[in-house]
């Protein structure tokens, strides 16, 4: 799944609005006089807003997502309040009810301090009584059932051969550390210590004692260095052929003599048919060695420190507060714990969030807001076709199948158009843990039901509460929460400049992901085939190459470059997006010329690029931005802001910008794609 921003919106109204009726929608005032827009257009669009703006104590990034991010959260903060205030009275078994109760729980700390670590002690007495390498894959396989996959992850998902019936997934898993380089590169050793540091004083909390939690966290991480030896990094993990590797159940049992797969499989009631996908083969292969050559009390402790981990945000005040030392502080610098409510409702929406949803959409995004999302995405998505229509490097053979793809693209916007059903799911109003186990439970069960079955492209893998966008190459839809669609993204009451710049480019985006290395490598049926003619896959390589080179340049940390092919997907859409919102804004302002005149004095050119780059304006502790370097598939928002306009001619007339400048790249540096 590809998303636009880090775990797209309706524009408009294929009419432009009068400008007379709107308002400007964007304070000049941000922008700062004193930095060239020719010279760092980030800077001129964004730098006194984050100067301005701190980033809060609780966060470890600020910008506008985040800002729109607190919107939403205000609103479901007013839905699960009233839920829990009236969930004794709501219809039995209702999702308002179990919404309730879910917050109610968890915002009950009293009864959470009292019961302590008492939840978590029939998980801790069920790996204390592992004997042998049978036991633990026993162990492994019900915990798998029971929605905890902590050794390696399991799932449904098209098959990457046949995308309309889905299959299972077992994949890679079971590290603590952001990816696998974390476990071995000198420069992290400090955090390897921190790790330690903090599995030990967990360990503590449950009971060991300070010598045996020391000895148990060495172990802890001499696991999970070997299982990083055996992993895919983040680069290696976004190439298809590796995310796949289909084999019969009886060829995995061969290939895993100490861990049964068929028993496994029944196990999660899965209705494996020809067989599933092992995707990861390296990964499983030392897997299966280590459940005979690591000591049991080595696995012990593994799995005592990874159940813990797991609980502990759901737990008394001693857990939380490690927990948050570790991950929040030291990996992501952040200052402060968030409100309560704020975590308990990340718990609702990760236990129940298309509940929350459902409720979210009757509350905050009217059907008329759906309906002229769609108008806009219509607008856009013909532009993409007018592109690849008039592609001057590729051939007609590939240009056929990519106007077949482009042809079977199905956007989704706001919300689906069916909910799901929670009938099932057992929520107790005093129970913060048990509630969470229960929903980890019960979604994992209605995902591998899922296996066997025809893929269903109407369904969602978003919130409609979330906001961000995506595509997904396995079933070629484009999708839009309703949450993203607001300002500074959409907003009806502005000129289509904004508009087009702010969700005109999200649209845009997301649909060149059909088109980006990995999604290009799928075709119109969501197949994992090769649909290019051998020459035209050689000039699209040229092309991404140079920019994987442009992004490879920028340095966000001292020593410290973007990895232009991990990020190479997404600044692909960046591009594509970008140019493809153009056109189409273009073309409005073509129908309408009356609106062609500035605003605030600034053109409608002018406008379309700067909520371009007001969409990427904040700022990010550098302890979360070095993890995010490594191991997110996104450009930090500095560069998203300038790295597409600055290939853009358009950008530079618009600005009067020449050739030298810093956000004009010509010639050879020039990076045209889609």
């Amino acid at each position: 799944m590809k998303t636009l921003f880090r775990k797209h919106l309706p524009l408009a109204i294929c009419a432009a609005i009068s400008t007379s009726a709107v308002a400007a929608s964007f304070d000049v005032g941000d922008l700062d006089a004193k930095i060239s827009p020719c010279a760092d257009f980030n800077g001129f669009v964004n730098a006194k807003w984050v100067a301005a703006n701190p980033i809060p104590a609780d966060k470890t990034r600020w910008g506008a997502f985040d800002a729109l991010r607190e919107q939403s959260l205000k609103v479901q903060h007013e839905i699960v309040d009233a839920a829990a205030r009236d969930a004794d009275q709501a219809k039995a078994g209702s999702i308002e009810q179990k919404i309730g109760w879910f917050y109610r729980a968890g915002m009950d700390e009293a009864a959470i301090e009292k019961a302590g670590l008492t939840p978590l002690k029939p998980e801790l007495e069920r790996i204390a009584a592992l004997k042998t390498p049978a036991d633990i894959a026993g162990y492994i396989t019900d915990a798998m059932v029971r929605g905890q996959g902590d050794v390696f992850m399991f799932g449904a998902g098209p098959d990457f051969k046949n995308s309309k019936i889905q299959i299972a997934f077992a994949m890679q898993g079971g590290l603590a550390l952001p990816t696998a380089e974390y476990y071995s590169k000198p420069e992290y050793k400090d955090i390897r210590q921190a790790y330690k540091d903090h599995v030990a004083k967990m360990l503590e909390l449950a009971g060991s004692n300070k010598a045996d939690a020391k000895r148990d966290a060495d172990r802890v991480l001499a696991f999970e260095t070997r299982l990083a030896s055996a992993s895919l990094t983040p680069v290696e993990w976004r190439k298809p052929e590796n995310q796949y590797h289909f084999v019969t159940v009886a060829a995995a049992d061969a290939a895993s003599p100490n861990f049964s797969w068929s028993k496994f499989l029944a196990a999660q009631k899965a209705d494996i048919k020809g067989g599933f996908s092992l995707s990861q083969p390296k990964f499983f292969a030392e897997l299966d060695k280590m459940l005979v050559d690591v000591p049991v009390d080595h696995w012990q402790a593994y799995l005592r420190a990874h159940a813990i981990d797991g609980a502990a945000p759901y737990l008394s005040r001693p857990f939380v507060e490690e927990s948050f030392a570790f991950y929040k502080k030291t990996l992501g610098g952040q200052k402060e714990q968030e409100a309560r409510w704020k975590r308990v409702l990340g718990a609702t929406n990760a236990g129940m969030g298309m509940a929350l949803g459902e409720l979210y959409v009757a509350k905050a995004f009217p059907p008329a807001a759906k309906e002229r999302a769609q108008e806009l995405v219509t607008h856009v998505v013909a532009a993409l076709k007018t592109r690849i229509e008039h592609l001057d490097w590729m051939s007609d053979a590939t240009k056929t199948k990519a106007l077949e793809k482009w042809a079977t693209f199905l956007p989704k916007i706001g919300y689906p158009d069916k909910w799901r059903d929670w009938t099932g799911l057992t929520v107790k109003p005093d129970d913060y843990y048990g509630n969470v186990m229960a929903a980890a439970r019960f979604n994992n069960a209605w995902d591998i039901a899922k296996i066997g079955q025809p893929t269903d492209r109407l369904e969602w893998g978003m919130t409609p509460q979330t906001v961000n966008a995506y595509y997904n190459p396995s079933d070629n839809t484009i999708n839009f929460p309703a949450a993203i669609l607001q300002p500074p993204f959409f907003d009806f009451k502005a000129d289509d400049a904004l508009n087009y710049g702010g969700i005109g480019a999200v649209i845009g985006h997301e649909a060149t992901h059909g088109f980006d290395d990995e999604g290009s490598q799928f075709d119109a049926q969501g197949n994992n085939v090769n649909w290019w003619t051998q020459d035209d896959r050689n000039k699209f390589d040229a092309r991404t190459d140079k920019l994987v080179k442009q992004f490879d340049a920028y340095e966000p940390l001292p020593g410290k470059h973007v990895n232009g092919q991990l990020t190479l997907g997404e600044n692909i859409a960046d591009l594509g997006g970008i140019n493809v919102a153009w056109d189409a804004f273009q073309k409005v302002l073509k129908a309408h010329p009356a609106e062609n005149h500035k605003i605030d004095g600034y053109t409608p050119d002018q406008r379309f690029f700067l909520n371009w780059a007001r969409v990427w304006r904040g700022a990010i502790r550098p302890e979360h931005l070095q993890v995010l370097l490594n191991a997110d598939p996104h450009a930090p928002a500095q560069y998203r802001a300038i790295a597409a306009p600055s290939n853009m001619p358009q950008f530079a007339q618009a600005f009067a910008c020449k050739a030298g400048d810093a956000m004009v790249r010509s010639g050879e540096q020039q990076v045209k794609i889609w």
